[in-house]
């Protein structure tokens, strides 16, 4: 094998580079590479027919939908993808107003405009802000665990369960509204799924819940569409690097590997395609979600991976979070109305009691996001789900899910005669092939380190070798895992460090 960079390369010949993967972190990685002169050998292998991975934005209803990913987290200039939007114009005015990006969230959810219980009648608004003053008050406390040697409980949702226990004790209310504020507190443990991609806060380590790092910033969306950006990346690499419909089945590393175009070269790398397609090269970029390196990890790499880095890959969460979308001819709600909030009555978060998928998988529902009126007369609610009852809600018919939300919307709202929702759109996330769940999270057992593994190229010894397989992607970053930004900066990371071997 050819050890050093560049002792493989025939004088005035750049390394050969292949990213595989066409999301975020592929792209950002790409672009980065394609501005420095030793790069001009680059493949970008991408497994389906488009480029942007969790990304994703459909025309559908007479607008752009976000089947991906929906909002920028923490939208302010320390955000690479917040200015990459901005530099490309693709922002509104108010997401780009200095007031907005001065905005500290904390990581949380805005309250809802309404909030529906299951009983059909409405919640009190402030009853809602004090559970949700009272949960997000507890979050920011799990944040604070960074430092302990170890922590009892080992889990966010556990840790979440003791303490409104023992705020229960202090509450003089009736049953029935101690009971309703249960089912408010259940409903914002939902959310954290959403936020978190998990079936359940009890998944979630801890320890070090709080290195996930919260951007200041208003969340704000894309008007035309959240793909407009992976789409100027992709317009602005050299025509030939995107590789489309291109599935990688394996890659055969720390070889040495011949090509009958480039005699007496060796190559230390082999990526061998779905379709029987192999291309050598000098490095390979792995930015797949790890979702997909989870379900192929026995096949994809040859020789397997180091144990530390397969313990890593199995040892961190990544869940689902899907989204449904109902479109409606008229709409039932206000025209200020922005979040409605759905509450099960008859829930509590410190009950386990798990109800069958088939009969319940609807109350892990958070509730919907109206969005923005569409060109033609069209009015569309998004509504989220996480967990093993979205998994579940993959599996069912369109037919299906309108007819359970149907029953649900009118449950909530008291009016039996509610207007049937004239179509529904959702994503499945965990039943896509090349991706298999939503985005990571750090679970019990696992730690940010683990993530630092998951991130360290191949070979690990690192004597002399060249980097053959560096890793990008959300799960790669410790800081910002989950997020789009945090794909970026991954993708930029790998992409510096193959410009230094190069470029010393």
């Amino acid at each position: 094998m050819q050890s050093g960079g560049r002792q493989a390369e025939a004088p005035g010949r750049g390394p050969r580079v292949l990213v595989v993967g066409g999301g975020i972190a592929g792209l950002g990685a790409a672009q980065r590479l394609c501005h420095h002169p030793a790069f001009s050998h680059l493949r970008v292998l991408e497994a389906t027919a488009r480029a942007g991975g969790r990304i994703r934005s459909e025309h559908s209803f007479g607008g752009v939908v976000e089947v991906g990913a929906h909002w920028i987290h923490g939208p302010s200039e320390g955000n690479p993808v917040f200015r990459l939007a901005a530099k490309y114009g693709l922002l509104g005015e108010k997401a780009l107003s200095e007031e907005n990006q001065l905005i500290e969230t904390g990581g949380h959810v805005g309250l809802p405009s309404v909030s529906y219980a299951s009983s059909g009648v409405s919640v009190s608004l402030e009853l809602v802000a004090e559970m949700a003053r009272l949960f997000h008050g507890l979050i920011d406390q799990t944040r604070e665990f960074l430092q302990a040697a170890e922590t009892t409980p080992p889990s966010v949702g556990e840790y979440l369960k003791e303490k409104i226990r023992q705020h229960m004790a202090s509450w003089t209310e009736d049953e029935e509204t101690k009971k309703l504020k249960l089912a408010i507190l259940k409903n914002l443990f939902n959310v954290e799924c959403c936020v978190s991609g998990t079936h359940s806060m009890d998944l979630v380590a801890l320890a070090p819940f709080g290195e996930y790092t919260v951007l200041p910033g208003l969340d704000c969306t894309f008007p035309e569409g959240y793909q407009g950006l992976t789409d100027c990346i992709m317009a602005s690499l050299p025509k030939d690097v995107m590789v489309f419909d291109k599935p990688v089945k394996t890659i055969h590393w720390n070889g040495s590997f011949q090509e009958a175009s480039a005699p007496g070269e060796t190559f230390p790398v082999l990526v061998e395609c779905e379709d029987g397609d192999c291309f050598p090269a000098h490095h390979v970029v792995v930015t797949v979600p790890l979702g997909f390196l989870k379900k192929h990890l026995d096949t994809f790499f040859e020789p397997p991976l180091p144990t530390e880095k397969v313990e890593a890959i199995r040892k961190i969460g990544f869940g689902t979070n899907n989204k449904i979308f109902l479109e409606f001819k008229e709409p039932f709600w206000e025209p200020d109305c922005q979040h409605i909030q759905v509450v099960w009555e008859d829930t509590s978060p410190l009950e386990d009691a798990a109800p069958a998928l088939h009969d319940a998988w609807f109350k892990k529902l958070i509730g919907f996001w109206v969005l923005p009126p569409f060109h033609r007369a069209s009015h569309v609610l998004c509504g989220f789900i996480a967990g093993l009852e979205s998994e579940f809600m993959e599996t069912l018919s369109d037919e299906d899910v309108l007819r359970s939300l149907t029953k649900v919307l009118r449950r909530v709202t008291g009016n039996p005669w509610l207007p049937a929702p004239r179509s529904v759109l959702r994503s499945c996330w965990h039943s896509a092939p090349y991706t298999r769940g939503s985005y990571s999270y750090v679970a019990v057992g696992s730690s940010g380190d683990d993530m630092d593994r998951l991130a360290q190229p191949l070979p690990s010894d690192g004597k002399g070798a060249q980097l053959q397989v560096l890793f990008a992607g959300e799960a790669t970053h410790r800081a910002f895992y989950s997020t789009t930004h945090g794909a970026l900066l991954s993708g930029w990371r790998e992409a510096d460090r193959l410009v230094k071997l190069w470029d010393p």
